[in-house]
């Protein structure tokens, strides 16, 4: 590790009801990959956004490359060498790849902009990274994974000499997580000082050399990752000790509750065929894009379905829409939280109300706002979000807070299937924990729940059952006692291994 490139000193930041930052300390240095780490709402991404000229510091002091600063703009940030990708991507989705990581830095030829010399630049960026993107295709069109993967390239084209990384591969697959680590190391071997922001701890031994914890807007402590245990990390993040991180209940298995019958919706949706019972957590397991996304939203009516049946009770439901099932009693809390999951322009009392107001409103169609309150109320205790009101905007809240009102609005209601896409995403270890147990109580009520996650030890750890698919179909099935990592990943990949196979 290098010299120290960044110092931020005494930093103070409040927001509306919510004093942020109380006195902060923080240091990187160059060559080094420093963890920021803390629970939803520590004020880690207030911070890299002070550093990123996002947010003004109400006070304190910052020297970047030996020079001391006040407020920084975006654009002076970036002149300096600063350069943040952000945990919730902001793609201009109607561009291309290259108009999008030349946003604001067009390359223009006699007054005009020149595509082709962007193209051309976003080819060899793309090239460098080894990152197999055609510059022309609209973003809009590519898969989470993919505009993550473009945020990147964005970040490195500016040639950062601060790069902070806020979750950045919360929606990559394994294949690609292992390009972007690949990319830190050629970055640290440069010089680049990189500040990684992660709730998945388990990455942190690859890549990390030091840690900084913050807790409630506070510094807690530094020191280098080879000196301290994961366990003393999650108790300086958390101020108390997780003894378990995959809390699971034993509930008698009951009736069947949900059955799929021979689902088609487009390639990604094939002849699905399953069933959910009550006491029993399912769990959705396999590789990006197998199909498991795709399935919940068939089931929940949010993509057309081409055939098939939902049979829910012993009955046959038809689900035309998402209304449908809704009414029906089946709920989806989306993968994409920011995009399908919340209207960020509301607040957290009209995001959890708006699907729930069959159950709010009187006769006359007017809002009981007692009972409204009521139901806020409890699902801001019950999930323990982090906000000063049930009227504060969603939009002003961390990604792990805005995840948990998304599942807050479903619990809210009696719902006879939940299903959740990524609960976990983006979300700290403690809160993990109580959406773990959330998931047990709605079990141990005889709800039907599945789950989709790209974590192998969440998957193993939380599932009674394991469904795996590949490639749009199920492949597989696996009880919580006969399931281990191989089998799984031998299941996720069987459609792979038969098209290398026929190709060989």
């Amino acid at each position: 590790m290098g010299e120290i490139i960044v110092t931020m000193e005494h930093i103070h930041k409040t927001f509306p009801g919510v004093h942020a930052l109380k006195d902060v300390h923080f240091e990187l240095r160059s060559g080094e990959v420093m963890a920021l780490l803390g629970e939803n709402g520590a004020g880690k991404s207030t911070l890299v956004k002070i550093l990123s000229g996002v947010h003004p510091r109400d006070s304190g002091s910052m020297t970047i490359f030996g020079q001391e600063y006040g407020d920084l703009s975006p654009k002076q940030a970036q002149a300096l060498g600063v350069a943040i990708i952000h945990q919730e991507l902001n793609m201009c989705r109607h561009l291309s790849v290259a108009e999008n990581i030349f946003l604001g830095r067009e390359q223009t030829r006699l007054g005009t902009l020149s595509n082709r010399e962007m193209e051309k630049e976003a080819r060899r960026i793309l090239g460098d990274l080894k990152i197999d993107l055609d510059p022309r295709k609209v973003v809009g069109e590519l898969p989470v994974s993919k505009q993550q993967m473009v945020e990147i390239a964005k970040a490195l084209s500016t040639n950062a000499r601060v790069l902070i990384m806020d979750e950045p591969t919360s929606s990559l697959t394994s294949r690609e997580i292992d390009d972007l680590f690949r990319i830190i190391r050629e970055l640290k071997a440069k010089g680049c000082g990189i500040v990684y922001i992660s709730h998945r701890l388990e990455e942190l031994r690859y890549i990390v050399d030091r840690v900084t914890i913050m807790r409630d807007g506070q510094f807690v402590s530094s020191a280098n990752f080879a000196d301290t245990s994961m366990d003393e990390i999650i108790a300086a993040m958390v101020g108390r000790e997780i003894k378990e991180k995959f809390p699971r209940v034993s509930t008698p298995l009951g009736k069947r509750v949900l059955e799929v019958r021979n689902l088609n919706a487009g390639r990604m949706v094939r002849d699905i065929n399953f069933s959910l019972n009550e006491g029993e957590i399912v769990g959705f397991a396999g590789l990006m894009g197998a199909g498991r996304t795709e399935t919940t939203r068939a089931i929940f009516g949010a993509d057309q379905k081409q055939s098939g049946e939902v049979i829910l009770d012993g009955k046959a439901v038809s689900i035309r829409g998402v209304a449908d099932a809704i009414r029906a009693g089946i709920v989806l809390a989306p993968e994409d939280r920011k995009k399908d999951g919340l209207c960020t322009k509301l607040s957290i009392r009209h995001n959890i109300a708006l699907p729930n107001l069959d159950t709010l409103c009187d006769a006359a169609g007017v809002v009981r706002r007692a009972r409204e309150t009521a139901m806020c109320v409890n699902a801001i205790d019950n999930l323990r979000i982090k906000t000063p009101s049930v009227d504060k905007d969603v939009a002003t809240l961390s990604g792990g807070n805005q995840q948990k009102v998304v599942v807050a609005k479903w619990l809210a209601r009696n719902s006879r299937v939940v299903m959740f896409d990524e609960p976990t995403r983006g979300i700290d270890v403690a809160a993990k924990v109580e959406i773990y147990h959330l998931m047990n109580k709605l079990k141990q009520q005889g709800i039907a729940v599945l789950f989709v996650s790209s974590e192998m030890p969440e998957i193993m750890g939380i599932a009674d059952r394991i469904i795996v698919m590949c490639d749009g179909r199920i492949t597989g099935e696996l009880s919580a006692a006969e399931a281990t990592q191989e089998k799984v990943l031998t299941l996720a990949t069987r459609f792979e291994t038969k098209v290398a196979a026929a190709n060989q």
